[in-house]
């Protein structure tokens, strides 16, 4: 091989050797230790340098082939181990200058051309340089060959390439960022790196960032970016822009450019003449060549906002802001929109503006968010220069409207937030384009909407200046316009602003406003009004608006001062006179046939305001005894004409035939005047419910004319079935939204309506409640994202909580109504469903087929003849029913009547059932039984019919716990009543096997059977509460059971594959007659005349049961759904006997061939050993668990069933634990079974030794030890901690309870190291921090009197101090500071003497907890408020602690400033929601009362500047609302 390797050098340098054999010479050489040349890796990475140099020179011709290998030699060399091995050893290896160009022209012509050739292994030799510190000294060292790598880069990237360079082509752009920034930091003259950054790197680095911005490599596919990567990339491009533009140097450069300041030396002077560094970088931005237009104008859009928040970031401090703001206009400016103003420019699209008004929303919350705007320092200073700017910008938004786009709407409430005066001269134009002639469809724009009307309305209040507001909303209103083109003007979103304002207006500013309206409706509308549709719109609006003002102001009271009593009186009277009568007067005479939309609008206009009218002169004559009194003194209003009855009018000076003209006007439309109408009656109503108080016959005849008027006048719309969604504003009342209005009015205020209501209304009202109710399975209405965000009325809404409703009940005649018409319903989907001739029919099935269902004559006759001494047997009802089931139940549901009739029993299982009279208990149960035993029909698939019978079932086992369930007993005897649906069942559970589609261990079979089940136990209940033959009822019943064919297969030893349904089934029926019999037996053997009959019965139950079980034990562990069953065939099994496993007493029974007195040890025995092992599997089904507990509890109760030699304590002790510390049982499913494994543990501990709780305590121990925590051995501490939990509920021995408590100083120190290092992972393992809150608190709890020492008690705090509350998300964090909560409420209320001794340690926790609430309480800038309810939830926790703090004045009245000031100083810091600062405040309020004067007085003098401001606000807020309230109660107290 020496030979071979022999003048190696002339042989690569020789032009007789192939390009080939160089290249494998050349690579042998690199590889092979047998090649010994001086500077071996020099000359080879020199040779294919030079090669590679001298092709690109034209010096040297080259096939491509040749040329890729070449790059691929060079790549391999400089990424070899070897090469880097002898790197790290301090060898020098020389990268030449000529192949860093090379790579830098190659990457300059694929970014131009888009050539790919070779770039692939062009750029990972890059990569493979700038990777290794030592080789990238190369473009280190000379700068420029750094920068024009760079640039060439960012611009391939924003070529967009193909997707197979993408991840090669970044991962190599971020190696030189990172190359860059670190040569950039250490750059000594800031002259240089701004020529750099702006003279090559700024445009095509906003390029890159803003294509990175907007997901340009985001999506799925070959091409896509690593978002770490992404993230990466944007901010080292941004921190190129800040270390090359914004440097600290260059301030003065920027303050004499843009403030025209002289330089401070001469040095600066000499760096101005060669720097303009605003005009250079905005040059280049707006810049046209380099890319394309469209692409240019949103990089320039979304880099203007990024170069202002940069330029904030590196200058703003105190004493710049006039600074910050003067680079905004020239930023500004570079927008399209800005040159809007300055001439015709090409229109945008919304897409366009929509950017452009980001980043210009941007702009004014960044002056907005840091103070760069003050108001007097502007006018003063200089000269209102940022004044004029926002002016500008208001009127460049005012005047280019784009109501469909958020961040128009968001922008000018940025600018209002700034100074109200910027948009006031533009108010009318505003409100006009962004509130009254705005159509805004879409949630979000509806959104910023409403939060820019809200925004004008509050801040107009807070300046006393509404009227003016409200003058220009009037002037708006009465413009000349399309007013059949404008929306309503108070939907929902302006509506709820207006009201927030209004209760915050003094009464002055009411009646200011209310006067504006009324004048602006005399002086512009009125003259103008008739036969003019237009005029009439605007009448229509402008009522809509003083109803508003109207109805949501702060209604007088006794309290206020009588001029304003008297100017209210006055408007009232001014409006009656000149307004309401008036318009009404055009309603009785309409200028000729005139146009529908005229009069439809007039008469919704004169309606609203004599319903708004109304209804505050009616609270007015409530709450204020000044106007009460001012108009029993004055009669009548001027006007008004006298009527003849006592009873109250519709509306003062209208008589009542003009009503009726009116009325007929308002019922041609379904609108605003007819909804309006229909409150006018409702307020007479309620007027005359209280003038009268006992009413008169003429007054019981008005009200019954009244209700049936209200309910009569949307009758017609109702039947029609279709409704819009209505937003709850009266206003807002049209064709499609009246039927949900009438239905909302009259369901509001059924308590009023439905006792003046007739039978045949009351019967209308039900059939309206029942259809539509909504169905299941099928949305209300619109049910997609908007409509969650915005929730609706809609009919189906208003009848769903009717149904749901608490009063529903308590309105007799209506719920007897809806439960007569749900049963016509059901019957009718019944009898459409029979066969053959229904002649015979109605004779066996006279429930379905009653001519009034309403009669309850017959069904309280045949109660009658049911008597002991009654002439009718009971069994004619049985036979008919068993007659029919024997033969096939004539009545078949085919799937969609069954699905209605599923639907229907849907609504019945929401009615409270447990007051109904005996006839119609009686009705509905056969009824609900005549659905249970229909037969599904061919197109029924298996699961519907099984879904159906669980629901038919479910229900009659409510009905048999209702308080009439006796009067079923009346009807038919229960061993009929039994046989008659278990005959059903077994023939049911035939045709499903026959079906093959229904699995006995699925989920809705299990729950068929356990809704079977709890039918047959409940009516084996009843009939031993009624104490009917019992004997004789169980022994039919036994008998049936016994001679079905399903035991009879079983007790053969038989099976067909059609039995396994019948045989659970069998199983469950005998599960409930022992479970109802078992009690019996026990109860009444100690009675000497107690039957021996059913302790015969009960053992003859039991023997079947175990018949039915032995197959399954045999075959294996017992199905989730028998488990339940053969514990209560052991409880029945032991309760037969005396002794220490049974009760009672009575004859001693044979035993069993192993000696024991049960009837079948060794099932039970089966059973118990395959529980312990397949214990953890059942975990996760609560009910199985359930009963397998159970079952392991009575085993533990019985010795003689205990294997010989074998502990029962230990094995089911272990079996616990294995499924506390199953990692495959989640911690929901642990919590479901914690009641049962407490039960079996109780028991446990019941029975074992002391030993035997030694044991329980070391295991407890062994899993809180901290080598657990260190090997990530979660589930062991879980089940550690869950024990203890159990531990604590059960009760135990004196000797055990000693036993624990002497252990607990260990548990507690186990407990507080566990919480250390649970919270010192990243995450938090908060599995393990929120059950040790929760087990320390109770053990605090429970060791009151038992912990004695401090120490361990005062751990609490440490644990507490632990929890890293600042860094959960806001679910885990509603979690977690509840129990944090508790363990500090623990420590108060049950160990006062330590924390007494560690009252800083107490006050530091809870003050954490403070802090907490204010940081996840505060307004986000992003985002809406979704999490608040669990803010608001740990806020009254809070508040609740203050409260207790304070109940202990004594004790804390010390500490008392100190909270108060740590309070007010974290409260500045943020802008909490309101509702959370009010439950804070409260509490802190309460603080405040043990503060005597010298604290308030220390506090004022002692608190920085900012703070003080803030804790005067707060205190005078105390005085003023809290301290006075709180004396005018003591002043009322004893």
């Amino acid at each position: 091989m020496a030979a071979v390797y022999s003048g190696i050098s002339l042989k690569l340098k020789s032009k007789r050797t192939s390009w080939e054999d160089k290249l494998k010479l050349a690579h042998f050489a690199w590889i092979s230790h047998q090649c010994i040349l001086p500077n071996k890796e020099q000359v080879l990475l020199d040779w294919a340098r030079q090669s590679l140099v001298s092709f690109y020179k034209k010096k040297l011709e080259l096939k491509e082939d040749i040329v890729e290998r070449l790059w691929v030699y060079i790549d391999n060399v400089l990424r070899s181990k070897k090469l880097q091995r002898l790197l790290k050893d301090g060898k020098t290896v020389t990268l030449q200058v000529s192949l860093v160009k090379v790579i830098n022209e190659r990457i300059a012509e694929f970014s131009l051309s888009g050539s790919q050739r070779h770039v692939g292994a062009v750029l990972s030799c890059c990569q493979a340089i700038l990777s290794t510190p030592a080789l990238a000294v190369t473009y280190t060292a000379r700068q420029e060959l750094l920068v024009a790598l760079l640039s060439q880069l960012c611009w391939a990237a924003c070529r967009q390439p193909e997707a197979a360079a993408v991840a090669l082509l970044f991962e190599v752009t971020h190696l030189a960022l990172g190359r860059y920034l670190s040569v950039q930091q250490q750059q000594v003259n800031p002259r240089r790196a701004f020529g750099e950054v702006t003279g090559h790197l700024l445009q095509p680095c906003l390029v890159l960032r803003h294509l990175l911005s907007g997901g340009t490599w985001a999506q799925a596919g070959p091409g896509q970016l690593r978002p770490a990567l992404s993230r990466d990339l944007r901010s080292q491009l941004e921190a190129v822009l800040r270390g090359g533009v914004f440097q600290p140097e260059l301030l003065p450069s920027y303050k004499e450019e843009l403030l025209d300041q002289p330089p401070e030396d001469a040095k600066m002077g000499a760096m101005k003449n060669l720097l303009a560094p605003a005009d250079t970088v905005i040059a280049r931005l707006a810049d046209a060549g380099y890319c394309e237009p469209p692409l240019r104008a949103a990089v320039v859009a979304s880099s203007v906002a990024l170069l202002y928040k940069l330029f904030l970031d590196a200058y703003l401090k105190e004493g710049t802001q006039l600074l910050c703001f003067q680079l905004l206009p020239r930023l500004f400016g570079c927008l399209r929109v800005a040159r809007l103003q300055e001439g015709p420019e090409p229109a945008l699209s919304a897409s366009d503006w929509t950017a452009e008004l980001l980043v210009v929303e941007q702009l004014l919350t960044s002056v907005a968010g840091n103070n760069i705007y003050n108001i007097a320092a502007d006018r003063i200073r200089h000269g209102e220069a940022q004044f004029r700017f926002y002016r500008r910008v208001a009127e460049l938004l005012v005047s280019h409207a784009q109501a469909s786009v958020p961040a128009w709407f968001r922008c000018l409430r940025v600018l209002l937030s700034l100074n109200h005066l910027i948009l006031e001269p533009d108010l009318d134009d505003l409100l006009a384009s962004a509130w009254i002639d705005a159509d805004v469809a879409e949630s979000r724009t509806r959104k910023a909407q409403e939060a820019l009307v809200h925004a004008l309305f509050q801040t107009y209040a807070k300046l006393r200046q509404v009227p003016r507001l409200f003058e220009e909303v009037l002037g708006v209103i009465c413009r000349p316009a399309a007013d059949a083109l404008r929306p309503p003007v108070l939907a929902a979103g302006p509506a709820s602003a207006l009201r927030d304002c209004l209760l915050d207006l003094p009464p002055s500013q009411v009646l200011d406003t209310w006067a504006l309206v009324l004048e602006k409706f005399q002086a512009a509308v009125l003259p103008c009004l008739r036969g003019d549709v237009d005029t009439a719109l605007k009448a229509l609006s402008l009522s809509a608006l003083l109803h508003c003002v109207l109805v949501h102001a702060r209604c007088p009271d006794a309290g206020t001062p009588l001029p304003v009593v008297r100017r209210t009186r006055a408007a009232m009277e001014r409006m009656l006179r000149e307004l309401v009568q008036p318009l009404l007067g055009l309603l009785l005479a309409p200028p000729g046939p005139g146009p529908e939309p005229w009069l439809q609008k007039v008469s919704d206009a004169a309606l609203l305001l004599a319903h708004a009218w109304a209804q505050v002169d009616a609270a007015l004559s409530l709450n204020c005894s000044q106007y009460r009194a001012a108009s029993s003194s004055s009669g009548a209003l001027a006007g008004e004409t006298p009527e003849r009855s006592h009873l109250p009018p519709l509306l003062p000076g209208v008589e009542a035939r003009r009503w009726r003209k009116i009325a007929k006007v308002a019922a041609r439309f379904d609108s605003v005047g007819r909804y309006c109408l229909e409150q006018l009656y409702l307020q007479k109503v309620k007027r005359t419910l209280v003038q009268t108080g006992s009413p008169s016959e003429e007054a019981l005849q008005t009200l019954r004319a009244d209700a049936a008027y209200i309910l009569g006048s949307g009758r017609e719309s109702l039947t029609r079935g279709t409704a819009a969604p209505w937003d709850g504003q009266v206003g807002t009342v049209s064709a499609g939204t009246y039927p949900v209005a009438h239905w909302h009015l009259v369901v509001s205020n059924l308590t009023i309506l439905v006792p003046y209501l007739g039978p045949g209304d009351v019967r209308y009202l039900a059939g309206v409640l029942l259809r539509t109710l909504p169905v299941s399975g099928a949305p209300d209405g619109p049910a997609d994202e908007e409509e969650e965000e915005e929730p609706r009325v809609t009919l189906g809404k208003i009848s769903e909580a009717v149904l749901r409703s608490s009063v529903f009940p308590e309105l007799p005649s209506l719920h007897a109504a809806f439960l007569t018409r749900l049963a016509e319903d059901c019957a009718g989907i019944l009898r459409a469903g029979a066969r053959g001739d229904p002649g015979p029919l109605r004779q066996q099935l006279p429930w379905l087929f009653e001519e009034d269902p309403e009669d309850v004559a017959p069904w309280e006759a045949r109660f009658a003849k049911a008597g002991p001494e009654g002439t009718e047997p009971r069994g004619d009802v049985a036979r008919n029913l068993l007659s029919l089931v024997q033969g096939g139940f004539p009545l078949r549901l085919e799937e969609e009547p069954l699905g209605r009739l599923l639907g229907l029993l849907e609504v019945v299982s929401a009615l409270q059932l447990d007051s109904l009279a005996a006839p119609r208990h009686a009705r509905y149960f056969l009824l609900l039984l005549s659905a249970a035993l229909a037969s599904p029909g061919g197109s029924c698939a298996p699961s519907l019919a099984l879904t159906f019978r669980t629901a038919c079932y479910r229900l009659l086992g409510r009905l048999q716990r209702a308080k009439s369930a006796r009067s079923v007993l009346r009807v038919m005897y229960a061993s009929d009543l039994c046989e008659i649906v278990l005959t059903s069942l077994f023939g049911a559970c035939r045709r499903l096997r026959v079906d093959g589609d229904v699995d006995g261990d699925a989920a809705p079979w299990r729950e068929f059977l356990r809704a079977a089940g709890t039918f047959l136990e409940q009516l084996l209940q009843t009939l031993v509460q009624a104490k009917h033959s019992l004997v004789l009822n169980f022994g039919k019943i036994l008998a049936f059971l016994s001679g079905c064919g399903a035991y009879t297969e079983a007790a053969a030893g038989t099976q067909r594959e059609s039995s396994p349904l019948g045989r659970q089934l069998l199983l469950v029926s005998l599960t409930a007659l022992c479970r109802v019999l078992g009690p019996v037996v026990r109860e009444r053997r100690p009675q000497p005349e107690a039957p021996e009959a059913l302790p015969g019965l009960l053992r003859q139950a039991v023997l079947r049961a175990g018949a039915v079980l032995q197959p399954w034990a045999a075959r294996g562990p017992p199905p989730a759904a028998l488990l339940a069953a053969v514990s209560t065939l052991l409880e029945a099994d032991l309760g037969r006997h005396p002794g220490p496993g049974g009760g009672g007493g009575g004859t001693e029974p044979s035993q069993a061939p192993d000696g024991t007195r049960l009837s079948h040890p060794a099932l039970y025995r089966s059973v118990y050993s395959q529980l312990l092992a397949e214990l953890p599997a059942l975990a996760r089904d609560a009910p199985a668990f359930q009963a397998a507990a159970r079952f392991l509890t009575l085993f533990v109760l019985a010795p003689e069933l205990h294997p010989a030699g074998e502990p029962v304590f230990p094995a089911v002790f272990h079996s616990v634990r294995t499924v506390l510390a199953d990692p495959a049982v989640p911690a929901p499913a642990v919590q479901a079974i914690e009641p049962h494994l407490g039960a079996l543990l109780a028991h446990l501990l019941e029975a074992g030794t002391t030993e035997d709780f030694r044991a329980v305590l070391q295991c407890v121990l062994r899993g809180l030890d901290l080598r657990n925590a260190w090997s990530a051995d979660q589930p062991a501490i879980l089940s550690a901690l869950t024990l203890i939990k159990l531990l604590l509920d059960c009760p135990v021995s004196e000797r055990q309870a000693s036993l624990f408590w002497r252990a607990s100083p260990q548990i507690i120190t186990a407990l507080t190291l566990q919480n250390r290092e649970a919270c010192q992972e990243q995450p938090v393992a908060l599995a393990v921090v929120e059950p040790v809150l929760d087990v320390l608190a109770a053990l605090l709890r429970r060791g009151e009197e038992a912990i004695r020492s401090p120490h361990h008690v005062s751990l609490a705090f440490s644990v507490l101090l632990a929890v890293p509350l600042d860094r959960l998300p806001p679910p885990e964090y509603g979690r977690v500071f509840p129990r944090a909560h508790s363990l500090l409420f623990t420590i108060l209320q049950c160990h006062p003497k330590v924390m007494l001794k560690a009252v800083p340690s107490f006050l530091n926790c809870f003050h954490r907890l403070v802090l907490s609430v204010m940081r996840e309480g505060r307004q986000k800038d992003k985002g809406g408020a979704e999490d608040l309810s669990g803010v608001l939830a740990c806020a009254r926790l809070v508040e609740r602690m203050y409260s207790h703090l304070a109940a202990r004045a004594e004790d804390f009245a010390v500490f008392s400033p100190f909270m108060v000031a740590q309070y007010v100083t974290e409260v500045q810091k943020v802008t909490l929601y309101p509702a959370v600062k009010g439950h804070l405040q409260e509490g802190i309020y309460l603080i405040l009362d043990l503060c005597i004067e010298s604290d308030v007085q220390f506090l004022r003098a002692a608190l920085p500047p900012g703070v003080r401001d803030g804790f005067k606000a707060l205190h005078n807020d105390y005085v003023k609302y809290h301290r006075a309230k709180h004396e005018g109660e003591r002043r009322y107290a004893v």
